[in-house]
């Protein structure tokens, strides 16, 4: 089963559960996923739904921060539960030392030698481990195996 499916399936059970809280996120995710298909006159495939699903939980991580300097922890809670849902929706993360090792490995196929090759080192990167780990991570790793 795709994933679009798998969300839709949820979407069901969560109304048929009457669970509004995850039958909200849930709507928020399809109606992103119908706006890119729209956009873009596309039909997603499960690579372009986690790219969707990883913008939407960046978002909430942002506005959980944001909510907490701002002493609003209602609604910083109410982002934290809206980004565990769609947390499911991502596939399992790789760690730190995987991601490393990755990246050390496309450093190595390259033959790149320093921070002039981060461009090709990081295309490729995003490339290999696209929702496979946190884009973030990635760069701070690849930043770190092309330090001199």
């Amino acid at each position: 089963m795709s994933l679009k499916a798998q969300i839709t399936e949820d979407m069901k059970a969560a109304m048929r559960a009457k669970d509004s809280e995850r039958l909200g996120t849930i709507r928020l995710l399809t109606a992103a996923m119908k706006q890119k298909e729209v956009d873009e006159r596309v039909e997603l495939d499960d690579t372009m739904v986690i790219a969707i699903v990883d913008k939407l939980i960046k978002q909430r991580k942002d506005s959980i921060e944001a909510f907490t300097k701002a002493e609003r922890m209602d609604l910083a809670d109410k982002e934290a539960a809206e980004m565990k849902v769609l947390q499911a929706y991502l596939p399992a993360r790789l760690s730190a030392e995987e991601v490393a090792a990755e990246v050390k490995a496309i450093v190595t196929e390259f033959g790149a030698k320093g921070p002039g090759d981060m461009g090709r080192v990081m295309g490729a990167v995003k490339a290999r481990l696209a929702g496979k780990a946190d884009m973030g991570q990635v760069s701070a790793a690849v930043k770190a195996a092309l330090a001199p």
